[in-house]
């Protein structure tokens, strides 16, 4: 353990040095014509931020001063993310200019000389292709200007994701034609959340608010689709009888997702102290009253007609992610039914598994990818980094017959807050037809 924090102490320091060096390059262009004094005080602030990041991560990676706050924790990961996300966009600025700039001076030295010109260039020329100045501005000013004006953009919106996009909640709706669904179930409520990351939570009264609105929906069946904390069910009991509240007459059911199974905990004193914490946040489900799915299924009865909801534990296709998921496992024993909708926490699963092997599953709700809490959505347009993670990472997706969504999740992990890809309460309609 020891090991790897040094490692990724190491790694952090180098990215930072690098990071300020080259930026500081281009503030030194802008200050050059400035007074001593301000120059200074432009030195001083601008490398106290990167001495403040590495001496309040030295003291995260090699002391407990954050294991008991997670607050401090939270917002000094959130600090070094904005901070050093809106440095990555000046610098990545003013590199592609920089190397444009080179490429165009070799391209004119290597001209020159197939062309037998003289050897030294013309003064003026060499200035205008390596751009180092010009009458009122220098090329070099104008980008370093240019680039941390860039840099800014991250810094507001980032900013502005942590103050007004976190608890944000939306209600989607979304109308579904299953054609097989029998008419006992036409226009049935299904209503899903996904992603509660309870231990990232810090404002009890906007998390609650996000469970009215649940409550407001009137939904005839409620789903969870996985991660309900970060680590260690602990982080769960004081929202616990908030999420208790959630109630639907056709039950609560929920699985597990990745974070659920406490992999991520790196200090767990034996593999008995890891096997608890699981069992707890079993019990945890059950006295909230919501029925959780391990690789089962259960048939849901309404005026004699039944379909099928299936519940898998965390399968993932990225690598580093858990398989413990068994669709055949909680499909083994299953009654015929015209339709069965599968709980399965990662959208992978589908890609993977369901859409090539199981054509008896009609949908699909999953969670998991956050739609990475940052990106747009405008109207039909969808953008966000997940989409070069998970193809299908937010939204309705449409395999032949069969159906996948992937909520937006209710929560958040590791950047407290959320740009453009708000959190999500989504409200199904089941239909027989359109």
């Amino acid at each position: 353990m020891q090991s790897f924090r040094l490692v990724m102490f190491f790694a952090t320091l180098v990215f930072v040095v690098l990071i300020d060096l080259y930026l500081w390059q281009a503030i030194r262009v802008l200050i050059k014509d400035r007074a001593i004094w301000y120059k200074k005080f432009i030195k001083t602030i601008f490398w106290s931020i990167p001495f403040l990041v590495l001496f309040l991560f030295a003291l995260n990676f090699f002391t407990s001063f954050s294991e008991s706050n997670r607050l401090v924790r939270t917002y000094l990961m959130a600090f070094f993310f904005i901070v050093y996300a809106s440095k990555l966009v000046a610098f990545l600025f003013i590199l592609i200019d920089d190397i444009k700039r080179l490429f165009i001076w070799i391209w004119r030295v290597i001209e020159r000389k197939l062309l037998n010109r003289k050897e030294e260039a013309d003064e003026e020329e060499m200035e205008e292709a390596i751009g180092l100045e010009t009458e009122k501005i220098s090329r070099s000013q104008f980008i370093a200007r240019a680039g941390l004006i860039a840099g800014t953009a991250p810094l507001i919106l980032l900013t502005r994701g942590m103050v007004s996009g976190a608890y944000n909640y939306q209600v989607r709706r979304v109308n579904l034609v299953l054609p097989n669904l029998p008419e006992a179930f036409d226009g049935i409520k299904l209503l899903q959340i996904s992603d509660v990351h309870c231990g990232s939570f810090f404002d009890r009264d906007a998390v609650y608010k996000g469970i009215q609105l649940i409550k407001e929906q009137k939904a005839h069946l409620a789903v969870f689709t996985g991660d309900l904390v970060n680590n260690k069910t602990k982080e769960a009991n004081e929202w616990a009888d908030m999420f208790s509240e959630i109630k639907a007459p056709m039950g609560v059911f929920s699985i597990f997702g990745n974070h659920d199974y406490g992999d991520y905990v790196s200090d767990w004193k034996s593999p008995e102290e890891k096997q608890k914490n699981l069992a707890d946040l079993v019990d945890l489900h059950k006295n909230m009253g919501w029925n959780l799915l391990r690789n089962e299924h259960v048939i849901l009865e309404k005026e004699n007609k039944r379909i099928g909801l299936v519940g898998v534990e965390n399968w993932g296709d990225q690598g580093r992610f858990q398989k413990f998921g068994d669709i055949d496992k909680a499909k083994a024993g299953m009654p015929d039914v015209p339709v069965k909708i599968l709980l399965s926490h990662d959208p992978s699963h589908f890609d993977t598994i369901i859409s090539k092997n199981h054509p008896d599953i009609d949908l699909t709700l999953s969670g998991h990818t956050h739609g990475f809490q940052f990106g747009v959505e405008l109207g039909n347009f969808r953008w966000s980094p997940s989409q070069y993670i998970y193809p299908r990472w937010a939204d309705l997706y449409k395999v032949e017959q069969q159906m996948l969504y992937v909520n937006r999740g209710y929560g958040f992990w590791g950047y407290p807050g959320r740009v453009g890809i708000l959190p999500e309460i989504t409200v199904f309609t089941l239909n027989r037809m359109a």
